[in-house]
């Protein structure tokens, strides 16, 4: 199902996109309430650390030391006590303190966890994917770590588990790419770099602010605005030849939404249009295609001969296309006739590379590939 990228810029104009991506009045009254709320957490934890301490802290003094009020106080040391803190206030020495010996749970997991973190180990190291090199020095620190029945797990599932041939995209040239756009997206920095498009005839010079990093489509996509543009757009990572993260800070991307920015798109490149799609699989094949859940707007219906008839609403036929021809033989478009046109149009050129007056070398011959 490797699919064939639209060029950047070229399928995604600022006018197609749903909505804007510049923070309007409610995005910077959300990001206003974050930023409070970060700065509730900070004084919390400080007002931990200080208890823990060896001074003497008053409720008075952890007022004077925050710049807050006593009344803020009281109700910071609330949420310390809902989070299981056992602090008190020592009447000898005056202070606040936490007791004694006291130290936050040591993490104790569940086998199904254990389980769910050697899985995430294999997949993020799977041949293509290679997304970082954490997953793994994790995994050994949880067994050296925890009790001798977790390790024993972990050793078990590293050896019984396996994740091969995902037939991804090569991203083993990629990983300081995906890193910088980890980074960058963490620390709210803007990227720079070369961008290889197939559709260009030059590498281009891109100053780009990040908003996602995604797997779809058996490749890593980044989603962001290039500097001077109005709108996102998608970027396939095997597509850089170097990109680092700047030092300059990127835009805020509160209230961006993804599965808006993607709408009903096939797989990352949301097409213009929606169009309601049937696709007719014949008996010998229905068993096969219903394993799948291929689109979040998938449904089936099935028939008595054993056919099914899936249907899909979808923004674009583009990439579609592709995923159907893969069935080709064993399925029919109902719907829309632009789809079976456009099915129709490929097996041509199909049966004009592969006829028997194909001459193995040039292309000569196949109407539209004359060189």
């Amino acid at each position: 199902m490797a699919i064939e990228v639209e060029a950047v810029g070229e399928s995604h104009s600022a006018k197609s996109q749903p909505g804007k991506t510049r923070p309007q009045n409610g995005q910077r009254a959300d990001a206003d309430r974050r930023a409070r709320q970060n700065e509730r957490l900070a004084r919390v934890l400080r007002i931990l650390q200080l208890v823990q301490g060896r001074g003497r802290w008053t409720a008075r003094g952890l007022a004077a030391e925050l710049a807050c009020s006593e009344r803020t106080v009281y109700r910071d040391l609330q949420v310390l006590e809902v989070a299981g803190i056992p602090w008190y206030f020592d009447d000898q020495e005056e202070s606040y303190r936490v007791r004694p010996g006291w130290q936050f749970p040591v993490l104790n997991p569940t086998a199904e966890e254990v389980l769910g973190q050697v899985t995430a180990a294999l997949v993020s190291a799977a041949p293509g994917l290679q997304i970082n090199a954490g997953g793994k020095p994790m995994t050994r620190k949880l067994a050296a770590s925890s009790s001798a029945d977790v390790g024993r797990l972990i050793d078990d599932a590293g050896q019984l588990l396996a994740v091969l041939d995902l037939k991804l995209a090569d991203h083993s040239r990629h990983q300081d790419v995906i890193r910088a756009i980890q980074w960058a997206l963490l620390q709210r920095k803007q990227l720079r770099g070369q961008y290889v498009s197939p559709y260009k005839a030059k590498p281009i010079e891109l100053t780009l602010h990040p908003y996602r990093l995604c797997l779809a489509q058996q490749a890593w996509y980044l989603i962001a605005r290039e500097q001077g543009l109005d709108a996102p757009h998608i970027y396939r990572v095997a597509r850089f030849s170097s990109l680092e993260e700047s030092n300059a800070p990127a835009e805020p991307i509160d209230g961006f939404d993804l599965h808006a920015y993607l709408g009903n798109a096939w797989g990352v490149f949301r097409g213009g249009e929606t169009y309601e799609v049937e696709i007719l699989v014949t008996p010998e094949a229905a068993p096969l295609v219903v394993e799948t859940r291929w689109h979040a707007t998938q449904r089936a219906k099935q028939h008595a001969d054993g056919s099914v008839t899936l249907s899909f609403q979808v923004d674009g036929l583009d990439e579609i296309l592709w995923w159907f021809l893969g069935w080709a033989g064993r399925a029919r478009v109902v719907k829309p006739l632009e789809l079976r046109q456009m099915v129709q149009e490929q097996l041509r050129v199909a049966l004009e590379l592969n006829g028997e007056e194909a001459d193995g070398d040039g292309l000569e011959h196949v109407p539209g590939m004359r060189t």
